[in-house]
Protein backbone atom coordinates (compact mmCIF):
# COMPACT_ATOMS: atom_id res chain seq x y z
CA UNK A 1 0.00 0.00 0.00
CA UNK A 2 1.15 3.49 -1.00
CA UNK A 3 1.20 6.24 1.82
CA UNK A 4 0.49 10.17 -0.17
CA UNK A 5 1.60 12.54 1.53
CA UNK A 6 -0.72 15.70 0.60
CA UNK A 7 0.14 19.13 -0.24
CA UNK A 8 -2.93 20.90 -0.47
CA UNK A 9 -2.51 24.70 -2.05
CA UNK A 10 -4.29 27.74 -1.29
CA UNK A 11 -3.29 30.91 -2.60
CA UNK A 12 -0.13 29.64 -3.44
CA UNK A 13 0.53 28.12 0.43
CA UNK A 14 0.39 24.64 1.72
CA UNK A 15 -2.47 24.26 4.05
CA UNK A 16 -5.32 21.64 5.37
CA UNK A 17 -8.79 22.47 5.79
CA UNK A 18 -11.48 20.81 7.27
CA UNK A 19 -14.41 19.09 5.70
CA UNK A 20 -13.16 21.06 2.83
CA UNK A 21 -14.36 24.73 3.72
CA UNK A 22 -11.77 27.26 2.44
CA UNK A 23 -12.29 29.85 5.30
CA UNK A 24 -10.68 27.32 7.65
CA UNK A 25 -7.88 26.59 6.05
CA UNK A 26 -4.50 26.62 8.69
CA UNK A 27 -1.23 27.32 7.06
CA UNK A 28 1.00 24.56 7.46
CA UNK A 29 3.90 26.10 5.00
CA UNK A 30 4.46 29.21 3.19
CA UNK A 31 6.45 27.34 0.50
CA UNK A 32 4.51 24.25 -0.73
CA UNK A 33 7.27 23.04 -2.46
CA UNK A 34 9.13 22.90 1.23
CA UNK A 35 6.57 20.77 1.76
CA UNK A 36 6.72 18.36 -0.76
CA UNK A 37 10.69 18.21 -0.43
CA UNK A 38 10.21 16.86 3.50
CA UNK A 39 7.80 14.36 2.76
CA UNK A 40 10.06 13.21 -0.34
CA UNK A 41 12.96 13.44 2.01
CA UNK A 42 11.50 11.11 4.29
CA UNK A 43 11.12 8.34 1.88
CA UNK A 44 7.47 8.98 0.17
CA UNK A 45 7.27 6.82 -2.70
CA UNK A 46 4.52 9.35 -4.01
CA UNK A 47 3.05 12.51 -3.16
CA UNK A 48 -0.73 13.73 -3.76
CA UNK A 49 -1.26 17.53 -4.68
CA UNK A 50 -4.47 19.45 -5.17
CA UNK A 51 -4.87 23.03 -6.19
CA UNK A 52 -8.00 24.07 -3.77
CA UNK A 53 -8.46 27.43 -5.77
CA UNK A 54 -8.54 25.61 -8.74
CA UNK A 55 -10.87 23.00 -7.62
CA UNK A 56 -13.11 26.43 -6.94
CA UNK A 57 -12.67 28.10 -9.77
CA UNK A 58 -12.52 25.59 -12.25
CA UNK A 59 -9.47 25.47 -13.79
CA UNK A 60 -5.96 25.34 -12.10
CA UNK A 61 -4.81 28.04 -10.09
CA UNK A 62 -1.52 27.64 -8.42
CA UNK A 63 0.70 25.98 -11.51
CA UNK A 64 3.49 28.29 -10.16
CA UNK A 65 3.34 26.32 -7.08
CA UNK A 66 3.08 22.88 -8.45
CA UNK A 67 5.72 23.40 -11.23
CA UNK A 68 7.87 24.58 -8.21
CA UNK A 69 7.44 20.68 -6.35
CA UNK A 70 7.87 19.25 -9.33
CA UNK A 71 11.67 20.66 -9.96
CA UNK A 72 12.25 19.91 -6.42
CA UNK A 73 11.43 16.74 -5.71
CA UNK A 74 11.81 13.56 -8.22
CA UNK A 75 9.15 10.80 -6.82
CA UNK A 76 6.37 10.45 -8.47
CA UNK A 77 2.87 13.32 -8.34
CA UNK A 78 -0.13 13.11 -8.59
CA UNK A 79 -2.27 16.48 -9.10
CA UNK A 80 -5.96 17.42 -8.82
CA UNK A 81 -7.94 20.15 -8.59
CA UNK A 82 -10.19 22.40 -11.21
CA UNK A 83 -8.45 20.17 -14.10
CA UNK A 84 -12.13 19.84 -16.64
CA UNK A 85 -10.85 19.83 -20.25
CA UNK A 86 -8.16 17.39 -22.06
CA UNK A 87 -5.79 20.57 -23.12
CA UNK A 88 -5.21 20.94 -19.06
CA UNK A 89 -4.60 17.32 -18.82
CA UNK A 90 -2.03 16.99 -21.76
CA UNK A 91 -0.18 20.36 -20.50
CA UNK A 92 -0.07 18.64 -17.05
CA UNK A 93 1.17 15.44 -18.09
CA UNK A 94 4.09 17.81 -20.63
CA UNK A 95 5.00 19.44 -17.04
CA UNK A 96 5.79 16.31 -15.12
CA UNK A 97 3.08 14.96 -13.25
CA UNK A 98 2.37 11.45 -13.60
CA UNK A 99 -1.31 10.55 -12.67
CA UNK A 100 -4.29 13.63 -12.96
CA UNK A 101 -6.93 13.54 -10.91
CA UNK A 102 -9.91 14.20 -12.05
CA UNK A 103 -13.50 15.17 -9.90
CA UNK A 104 -16.19 16.80 -11.51
CA UNK A 105 -15.68 16.41 -14.61
CA UNK A 106 -16.30 12.29 -13.80
CA UNK A 107 -20.05 13.63 -13.06
CA UNK A 108 -20.40 16.75 -15.79
CA UNK A 109 -18.00 15.11 -18.71
CA UNK A 110 -18.55 12.02 -19.70
CA UNK A 111 -16.76 12.52 -22.85
CA UNK A 112 -13.91 14.05 -21.51
CA UNK A 113 -13.29 11.15 -19.08
CA UNK A 114 -13.58 8.30 -22.33
CA UNK A 115 -11.27 11.12 -24.22
CA UNK A 116 -8.64 10.94 -21.42
CA UNK A 117 -8.60 7.37 -20.33
CA UNK A 118 -8.41 6.62 -23.63
CA UNK A 119 -5.07 8.56 -24.02
CA UNK A 120 -3.97 7.95 -20.47
CA UNK A 121 -5.46 4.35 -19.45
CA UNK A 122 -2.87 4.14 -16.44
CA UNK A 123 -2.53 7.53 -15.86
CA UNK A 124 -5.48 9.14 -14.84
CA UNK A 125 -7.68 8.66 -11.48
CA UNK A 126 -10.85 9.80 -10.57
CA UNK A 127 -11.94 11.74 -7.20
CA UNK A 128 -14.46 10.60 -5.46
CA UNK A 129 -15.59 13.02 -2.51
CA UNK A 130 -18.72 12.00 -0.82
CA UNK A 131 -20.81 13.64 1.76
CA UNK A 132 -23.46 11.57 3.59
CA UNK A 133 -22.66 8.79 0.61
CA UNK A 134 -23.26 11.37 -2.48
CA UNK A 135 -20.35 12.37 -4.62
CA UNK A 136 -19.95 16.71 -4.30
CA UNK A 137 -18.15 18.55 -6.49
CA UNK A 138 -17.08 21.67 -7.81
CA UNK A 139 -14.72 21.87 -4.85
CA UNK A 140 -17.24 20.02 -2.67
CA UNK A 141 -19.39 22.85 -3.37
CA UNK A 142 -22.14 21.31 -4.62
CA UNK A 143 -23.51 17.75 -4.06
CA UNK A 144 -24.86 15.61 -6.48
CA UNK A 145 -27.53 12.58 -6.30
CA UNK A 146 -25.30 10.28 -6.95
CA UNK A 147 -23.81 7.82 -4.61
CA UNK A 148 -20.01 7.05 -4.62
CA UNK A 149 -20.48 3.59 -5.30
CA UNK A 150 -22.48 3.79 -7.85
CA UNK A 151 -20.12 6.58 -9.71
CA UNK A 152 -16.99 4.35 -9.09
CA UNK A 153 -18.77 1.18 -10.54
CA UNK A 154 -19.54 3.90 -13.97
CA UNK A 155 -15.77 4.61 -13.88
CA UNK A 156 -14.81 1.05 -13.94
CA UNK A 157 -16.95 0.57 -17.06
CA UNK A 158 -15.15 3.33 -18.83
CA UNK A 159 -11.93 1.48 -18.20
CA UNK A 160 -10.66 3.46 -15.10
CA UNK A 161 -8.11 1.67 -12.57
CA UNK A 162 -8.03 3.96 -9.98
CA UNK A 163 -10.24 6.39 -7.55
CA UNK A 164 -9.83 8.47 -4.62
CA UNK A 165 -12.05 7.82 -1.90
CA UNK A 166 -12.83 10.66 0.35
CA UNK A 167 -15.45 10.85 3.04
CA UNK A 168 -15.94 14.71 3.19
CA UNK A 169 -17.22 14.87 6.66
CA UNK A 170 -13.85 12.98 8.36
CA UNK A 171 -11.67 14.99 5.97
CA UNK A 172 -9.40 17.18 8.09
CA UNK A 173 -11.30 15.93 11.97
CA UNK A 174 -8.58 12.78 12.48
CA UNK A 175 -11.67 10.54 13.15
CA UNK A 176 -10.57 8.26 11.05
CA UNK A 177 -11.26 7.29 7.55
CA UNK A 178 -14.67 6.02 6.51
CA UNK A 179 -14.00 1.83 6.56
CA UNK A 180 -17.32 0.54 5.69
CA UNK A 181 -17.44 2.77 2.37
CA UNK A 182 -14.34 2.16 1.62
CA UNK A 183 -14.44 -1.59 1.52
CA UNK A 184 -17.55 -1.93 -0.06
CA UNK A 185 -15.98 0.42 -2.63
CA UNK A 186 -13.11 -2.31 -3.13
CA UNK A 187 -15.27 -5.52 -2.22
CA UNK A 188 -17.86 -4.24 -5.47
CA UNK A 189 -15.37 -3.28 -7.96
CA UNK A 190 -11.61 -4.11 -9.58
CA UNK A 191 -11.04 -0.54 -9.22
CA UNK A 192 -7.45 0.32 -7.04
CA UNK A 193 -9.09 2.11 -4.21
CA UNK A 194 -7.14 5.07 -2.49
CA UNK A 195 -8.39 5.89 0.92
CA UNK A 196 -8.46 9.64 1.61
CA UNK A 197 -10.17 11.60 4.71
CA UNK A 198 -9.63 11.47 8.60
CA UNK A 199 -6.85 8.75 8.81
CA UNK A 200 -5.01 10.05 11.87
CA UNK A 201 -2.96 6.69 13.13
CA UNK A 202 -0.97 4.00 12.17
CA UNK A 203 -3.66 1.72 13.29
CA UNK A 204 -5.92 3.64 10.12
CA UNK A 205 -3.14 2.50 7.85
CA UNK A 206 -2.76 -1.35 8.66
CA UNK A 207 -6.61 -1.99 8.53
CA UNK A 208 -6.84 -0.01 5.32
CA UNK A 209 -3.58 -1.88 4.30
CA UNK A 210 -5.51 -5.24 5.35
CA UNK A 211 -9.07 -4.66 3.90
CA UNK A 212 -6.90 -3.91 0.59
CA UNK A 213 -6.75 -0.48 -0.21
CA UNK A 214 -4.16 0.33 -3.02
CA UNK A 215 -3.24 3.97 -1.37
CA UNK A 216 -3.62 5.87 1.39
CA UNK A 217 -3.71 10.15 1.39
CA UNK A 218 -2.47 11.35 4.75
CA UNK A 219 -2.31 15.13 5.28
CA UNK A 220 -3.13 16.53 8.44
CA UNK A 221 -1.69 13.58 10.62
CA UNK A 222 1.57 14.47 9.01
CA UNK A 223 1.94 17.99 9.51
CA UNK A 224 1.07 17.49 13.45
CA UNK A 225 2.88 14.77 14.47
CA UNK A 226 0.10 12.30 14.74
CA UNK A 227 2.05 9.95 11.78
CA UNK A 228 5.70 9.66 11.44
CA UNK A 229 6.18 9.33 8.10
CA UNK A 230 9.55 7.55 7.77
CA UNK A 231 8.12 5.03 11.14
CA UNK A 232 4.93 4.42 9.19
CA UNK A 233 6.46 3.62 5.77
CA UNK A 234 9.28 1.09 7.86
CA UNK A 235 6.31 -0.61 9.35
CA UNK A 236 4.40 -0.88 6.37
CA UNK A 237 6.85 -2.34 4.34
CA UNK A 238 7.45 -5.35 6.76
CA UNK A 239 6.15 -8.52 5.79
CA UNK A 240 3.52 -9.16 8.08
CA UNK A 241 0.67 -11.67 7.69
CA UNK A 242 -2.07 -10.03 9.50
CA UNK A 243 -1.97 -7.32 7.39
CA UNK A 244 -2.44 -8.31 4.06
CA UNK A 245 -5.65 -8.43 2.03
CA UNK A 246 -7.95 -11.65 2.93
Amino acid sequence: MIIFPAVDIKDGKCVRLKRGEMEKATVYDEVPARAANKWASLGAEYLHVVDLNGAFDGRPRNLKEVKEILRSVKIPVQLGGGIRNLDTVEYLFSLGIQRVILGTAALRDLDLIKRAVGMYPTKIAIGIDARDGFVAVEGWSKTSNVQALTLAQQMEDLGVKTVIYTDIWRDGMLGGPNFACTAEMIEKTSLEVIASGGISKPEHLFRLKHMGASGAVVGKALYTGGIDLGEILDVLKEENPCLQKE
